[in-house]
């Protein structure tokens, strides 16, 4: 690996030989595509590739991005919520296919007694959003979201339909780990994912670490070139849709009423598994590719050498492969596929992720993970033995196929050829 120079924006960190349209592409995400800071990471095959970064920590400027800048990754971090439930049904504990009130009794309520785990994490459970919005508050409190979803009515029939849950899907994840293993969500995410990979990931941020993370916040998004742009502008109905504030998609999106201020350190330190996640772009990268298989050492360093082990009674931070073959099949196993009642085009959802398809384009068929609505996405892909990540603090106009990530993976396309 080498160490790269400076440019319009300097580009930081490493990337292997062979992956240079990587570092290449990053650096025309802030000449062209408005970055403002931002990092890219990438493992093939068990092996850091690439490691960049460049930029301002905060979205509005302020200070220098740097290897440490981790960033919150909106939905993105949805898939750091599925591989949760999914390592529980791995070991025994949690039966996608049981009623979700198995586990949780008072979700049953309001004609949800059928809807099953696998509903949940593929968006059909028919709750995506709130009758009664939920203060910033009450969002974070860690009773109140689970409460209001259990009671809530179902807006969709549930199983029959999908609709992406924008906000909900926090509270019934994260209830879920609770009622199965005594434990919040962070704490999890904490004991059985981030420590023993030794990963810069957090649900619940620690005080001692609100420092190194950047304040995120809506950028102007640049037009598309005159030729043609990277998809497809909204159609009328979805423009009117996220106007009409009756809309499902609008009232799934503003389940959390206002809006939260995600630069405040009660928000970062909240658990909500599916907006809330904090991440390096490295340990995100290094997280998906823990999925398909070993990786080798902690996060690599612009010398090449590791400086992150474990996390203090974190375990071993050996790089183990967390899914057996069975739940990686899984993980890129269809399980919702078509109109979305919210977002109002059709998604393709696995137990949990994301798949990709025409509305987060990834590597291939089997490509799985999540993007964060205005910029992050993270995923793998087992055909290729990619982990990527790529994280910002700008957010720009999109909920799911953002312009920067997409030459980024077709960057990532490039190498493989």
């Amino acid at each position: 690996m080498r160490e790269e120079g400076p440019g319009a924006v300097p580009v930081h960190g490493t990337v292997a030989d062979g992956w240079e349209p990587v570092r290449d592409t990053f650096a025309e995400n802030f000449a062209r595509r408005g970055d403002v800071g931002a990092a890219v990471a990438l493992h093939h095959e068990g092996r850091a590739v690439v490691d960049l970064w460049a930029g301002r920590t905060g979205f509005d400027g302020g200070g220098r991005w740097e290897r440490r800048t981790a960033q919150v990754v909106r939905s993105a971090g949805k898939g750091v919520a599925a591989v949760c439930l999914l390592l529980l049904h791995q070991r025994g504990q949690l039966d996608l296919d049981a009623p979700v009130h198995t586990y949780w009794a008072e979700f049953k309520a309001a004609g949800k007694d059928r809807v099953t785990v696998r509903d949940v994490l593929a968006h059909r459970a028919g709750v995506p959003a709130l009758d009664t919005p939920l203060t910033p508050r009450e969002a974070l409190d860690g009773v109140s979201g689970p409460r209001a979803v259990a009671a809530q009515e179902p807006s969709f029939a549930p199983g029959r339909a999908h609709g992406y849950h924008a906000q909900t899907f926090s509270w019934l994840v994260g209830e879920l780990v609770l009622r199965v293993t005594g434990r919040t969500i962070g704490q999890y995410v904490a004991e059985e994912v981030a420590g023993p990979l030794g990963l810069d990931l957090w649900l619940g941020l620690p005080a001692d670490q609100d420092h190194r993370v950047g304040r995120i916040g809506s950028v102007v998004t640049p037009e598309p070139p005159a030729s043609g742009g990277l998809r497809a502008r909204p159609k009328r109905t979805v423009k009117d849709a996220y106007a009409d504030p009756a809309s499902l998609t609008s009232r799934a999106f503003a389940a959390i009423t206002p809006a939260p201020d995600e630069n405040d350190p009660a928000y970062r330190a909240g658990e909500l598994a599916g907006s809330g996640t904090i991440a390096t772009a490295r340990s995100l990268a290094r997280c998906y590719a823990a999925l398909l298989g070993d990786v080798t050492g902690g996060d690599v360093t612009a010398d090449g050498a590791s400086d992150d082990g474990p996390r203090p009674g974190s375990g071993s931070g050996s790089g183990r492969r967390l899914f057996d073959p069975g739940t990686l099949a899984a993980a890129s196993t269809v399980e919702a596929d078509g109109p979305d009642q919210v977002l109002l085009l059709n998604t393709r959802f696995g137990p949990g992720f994301m798949l990709h398809g025409p509305a987060s384009p990834m590597l291939g068929a089997r490509s799985f993970g999540h993007p964060g609505r205005g910029g992050s996405l993270g995923f793998a892909d087992p055909d290729s033995g990619i982990g990527f990540a790529y994280v910002t603090n700008g957010m720009q106009r999109n909920v799911t196929a953002d312009p920067r990530a997409q030459a980024l993976v077709r960057a990532v396309r490039q190498c493989l050829r």
